[in-house]
């Protein structure tokens, strides 16, 4: 069988759950890590038996790596993914694909100019409850969507924001809640509910005054085919987490899941909690199946690590995507339609007014939407 000759750069928190998934994949050597502080990548090598470095481009020739994975924070995955694009590797980076829409375009056009794949994290597209509705979506059986909502409750304390330098800044976490807690349902949203046309939104600091960054964001979008959907995405609330994903189709049939619940998760510090289950489904002749599929999903949650058991399931499919020459189930491209997604969000908060797509990307001062009364390059 082909394997992939693979290695990780940023040996933060989340990179031993790609670590994991890389060491338990039929598809994947895992030869190699690499980050700025040899002591750390040292120890984080010696844990999974493979080599470490802390130089970049040294790991990817000398271990002949053919694929990266992308575990720096996200303001920093640009350079290491184009630098490994230039030197035809490709990458599996994490989410969100970055902070800005500039990074994006930049990774993007360093894969085509290099002909080199990107895939991006977001591993609940892969999760039971969400496949069922992608599937009866895809299928027709709730005609078409014409109403989408996505929610997220929960809390992160001052001991959260203190637990890494960047996080709770502009400039080194890029955001809040939209761009750290929150890509994986803004993905699911805009994957199950298709073309967006515009948004109009609102972001605020509810209850953080130690952090720069929102805690807190509502937006109200229109999308291309005249369906309408609204996002409550907030941190300052507690205990715990509660988040779902409804869709509601013009037939009068709706489908949902609650994709988080339990205590707030922390790759590397905390487990996901409570099942992935589907809390709505009247698709015509399988109301009666919802208490069967929360059953079994139950069960097999309850039989794994949910947080390495996903991530794993995309790594499997990135690879394999490589290996079968076609592209993985979430492309870079994919991967952008995220960050612009939250771009607009937060461009709309900027200026009050509703933001159209496609959004090109600004350059200055004010990191692309996030900052107000700051100058703009278009």
């Amino acid at each position: 069988m082909t394997r992939i000759r693979t290695a990780i750069v940023g040996p933060g928190k989340v990179a031993h759950l790609h670590a994991k998934g890389l060491v338990n994949s039929e598809f994947a050597e895992f030869v190699a890590v690499c980050g700025r502080t040899l002591p750390k990548v040292e120890n984080f090598a010696a844990e999974y038996g493979v080599n470490a470095y802390t130089d970049l481009e040294v790991m990817i020739k000398k271990e002949n790596v053919q694929a990266l994975l992308v575990c720096t924070p996200h303001p920093y995955h640009r350079d290491p993914v184009i630098k490994a694009a230039n030197l035809g590797v490709h990458c599996l980076i994490e989410k969100p694909m970055a902070s800005t829409l500039q990074d994006c375009d930049a990774m993007l056009e360093a894969a085509e100019k290099n002909k080199v794949t990107l895939g991006v994290i977001s591993q609940r597209r892969f999760y039971e409850p969400v496949k069922r509705m992608k599937k009866v979506i895809d299928e027709g059986k709730i005609g078409k969507p014409v109403l989408g909502h996505i929610i997220i409750l929960g809390w992160r304390d001052e001991a959260y924001y203190n637990s890494d330098p960047w996080r709770g800044k502009w400039e080194t976490e890029g955001g809040g809640v939209l761009v750290n807690q929150a890509p994986h349902q803004l993905d699911l949203f805009q994957w199950l509910m298709g073309p967006i046309n515009q948004v109009y939104a609102v972001t605020r600091n509810l209850n953080h005054p130690y952090i720069e960054v929102e805690d807190t964001a509502v937006a109200v979008v229109q999308f291309k085919d005249a369906a309408v959907g609204n996002i409550i995405l907030s941190n300052s609330q507690k205990p715990g987490i509660y988040g779902k994903i409804h869709i509601h189709g013009s037939n009068g049939a709706s489908v949902g899941a609650q994709t988080e619940g339990g205590a707030m998760f922390i790759a590397g510090q905390s487990s996901v909690l409570e099942p992935p289950v589907n809390d709505i489904w009247t698709v015509p002749g399988e109301e009666s199946l919802l208490e069967k599929w929360n059953k079994e999903d139950s069960d097999f949650f309850n039989r794994i690590d949910a947080a390495e058991y996903y991530i794993g399931l995309q790594i499997n499919d990135f690879l394999a995507a490589l290996i079968e020459g076609r592209e993985p189930s979430v492309s870079g491209k994919e991967g952008r339609k995220t960050v612009e997604l939250f771009t607009a969000i937060y461009r709309s908060n900027r200026d009050n007014a509703p933001v159209k797509f496609p959004l090109i990307p600004e350059t200055g001062a004010g990191l692309d939407g996030r900052i107000n009364n700051q100058p703009v390059k278009k």
